[in-house]
């Protein structure tokens, strides 16, 4: 096969902090001075969706719809083609096109940047006809969460596989029971594919489990800019045979199957989704990509699945003060998941699928202690979402159940056949009623009487490791009981990442505060190991305030994914310590 280009990006234009903040809610035409080329954001509250200035027609430009009341759309200075830049569709001629989105990504400094990918569509290089599937040849089996196991003639792919264990720390348990086979399942298989590092998708209990029976089975993964494996070695997870591969490239598995691997347009560093294809039947995962490949996705592929539950965020539950009263919680959570699910069932609509597949949403805060969380942070109904689905289009949809398997031969052919889908056997558990939450509880318990933290000065050795600093935002953090009261003996201090100073009181300057209350085993597993905060944020591990009610995105995101990729020299800091000591003795 002719080897193809790896999935690049290019940045088309560059704003400033000063100019992005400038953009106004609507249409905005945008000129990259140093090339004289043209482009438009349209702008809607906090989302941003931008394309080239040129008409797909014959290359006119785009100048402002007059004749549009509600903002949102352009007109072509040569035919007058009109584009709904709000939806990048076509309205003049209707039905005729979509507009090529561009990618936009905040830079470090809150500036932004256009970028493109190219090639936009490479799973159209090397294209391949569909052939027919007999019974039984293409199976896709449901075991949790965000796992599938899929048969594909004689070779078998699982996905994402979290089968036991919590995920963040300890605030996420699996809904579902995984069928018991589940191990035996793994070790059968020619490969795993992992989406991104975190730890319902990347479950170093579920790979330590399979590590001691098959070392060397072959796991794939896209070549992110934090690796997907980055705390490999600190994990005691002995796997021998981890493939690092490029975006937007066919990997061919054997004659009939291969696979490509493609990013997300907003976590480009991090998030992945896959196309598989086996005979010219594709199956597309977009697992949690919050804008896969920047919006372009093959449309009328055979089976599609992707996310739909909501709440895998510590906002807004975790937070209080200001507006964050409980009704104001519960409506925005309402008015969100319901986004969710328009957003999903529009995006099923516009691209086609044969069947169409939520999961990877399956996940319960189950511990007692986060109680209020399970209860409050609701999530979409996969019926209501598919429900929704087969309302506006012919899509035929699947709410799986562990070890529930599709045929896909059979459901292409006749999506009433009652094989199509075999459900698993009756009286077959469904859903999780007990975690073992003791072990994993106890890891977590053991950082919390480790020697680091007998000495305060840990303090400033953790946040010099992380290097996050020349930034106006002071924080104060608590360490906490399972309430999130001060835990007795506990650290409370104060950071200002402006000059990464450790004050006793909150400096007399104008800055952003923020109160971060954090359940001291989780912390301190976390500071101890230099692990992410999507443990301690998507975890529900604490809770928040913040004055003025802004989100710091530079700041959150370098804590949960701009960390060093090897932790703080710990032993350094003792030795150092001791030897300060013996001289200070001495002295």
């Amino acid at each position: 096969m002719e080897q193809s280009l790896e999935q690049t990006t290019e940045i088309l234009l560059c704003l400033s902090p000063a100019e992005a903040a400038g953009l106004k809610e609507g249409i905005n035409f945008v000129r990259n001075k140093s090339t004289g080329k043209d482009y438009i954001l349209y702008k809607k509250q906090s989302h941003l969706r931008a394309c080239k200035n040129m008409c797909k027609h014959q290359g006119g430009l785009f100048i402002k719809d007059i004749e549009d009341l509600d903002g949102r759309s352009v007109r072509c200075t040569k035919h007058n083609w009109k584009l709904d830049v709000s939806t990048m569709k076509y309205i003049n001629p209707p039905g005729s096109f979509c507009q090529d989105e561009l990618v936009v990504e905040k830079d470090k400094e809150n500036g932004l940047l256009l970028l493109e990918l190219n090639p936009p569509n490479p799973w159209d290089s090397d294209p391949r006809s569909p052939e027919d599937l007999a019974f039984g040849e293409v199976q896709v089996t449901y075991l949790t969460h965000a796992c599938m196991d899929l048969k594909l003639g004689d070779k078998r792919v699982v996905f994402d596989p979290w089968l036991i264990g919590p995920a963040f720390a300890r605030g996420w348990w699996l809904l579902h029971e995984p069928p018991s086979d589940w191990l035996e399942r793994l070790c059968q298989v020619d490969l795993i594919y992992i989406s991104h590092m975190h730890s319902d998708h990347l479950s170093y209990p579920t790979l330590k489990k399979l590590a001691e029976r098959r070392s060397n089975i072959p796991i794939y993964v896209g070549n992110t800019e934090r690796p997907v494996f980055w705390n490999l070695n600190r994990s005691g997870v002995q796997l021998t045979n981890i493939h690092v591969v490029p975006f937007g490239i066919w990997q061919q598995v054997d004659r009939n199957l291969r696979f490509m691997i493609l990013m997300d347009g907003v976590h480009p560093e991090m998030d992945t989704c896959i196309i598989v294809e086996y005979k010219g039947h594709k199956i597309l995962n977009t697992v949690d990509c919050t804008r896969p490949n920047g919006g372009r996705l093959p449309m009328k592929v055979d089976l599609m699945m992707s996310d739909f539950a909501g709440g895998a965020s510590g906002f807004p539950m975790t937070f209080s003060g200001g507006k964050f009263t409980e009704e104001w919680k519960a409506q925005f959570i309402k008015t969100e998941r319901k986004k969710l699910l328009n957003y999903k069932a529009r995006l099923v609509k516009d691209l086609q699928p044969r069947i169409y597949c939520p999961f990877a949403g399956y996940f319960v805060e189950s511990h007692p202690s986060d109680k209020y969380i399970k209860e409050t942070n609701i999530k979409n109904d996969p019926d209501e979402l598919n429900n929704l689905i087969k309302k506006n289009s012919d899509v035929v949809t699947w709410t799986p159940r562990p070890g529930a398997t599709l045929d896909l031969g059979r459901m292409l052919k006749d999506p009433t056949d009652s094989k199509g889908i075999i459900e698993p056997p009756e009286g077959t558990k469904i859903y999780k009623d007990s975690w073992d939450f003791g072990p994993y509880l106890k890891i977590l318990n053991a950082a919390v009487g480790d020697e680091i933290f007998l000495h305060a000065s840990w303090i400033k050795e953790y946040f010099t490791w992380a290097g996050f600093k020349d930034y106006n935002l002071v924080v104060r953090m608590i360490e906490t009981d399972e309430d999130f009261n001060p835990f007795p003996g506990g650290y409370d201090y104060l950071v200002d990442f402006l000059d990464l100073s450790f004050p006793k009181e909150r400096p007399s300057r104008e800055h952003p505060y923020e109160e971060i209350r954090s359940r001291v085993d989780v912390i301190r597993h976390v500071v101890k190991n230099g692990l992410l905060w999507d443990d301690l944020y998507i975890g529900f591990q604490t809770r928040l305030q913040r004055d003025p009610d802004i989100y710091h995105h530079l700041f959150w995101n370098h804590f949960q994914i701009k960390l060093p990729l090897t932790p703080p020299n710990w032993k350094s800091f003792l030795t150092c310590y001791e030897q300060s000591r013996a001289e200070i003795s001495q002295g």
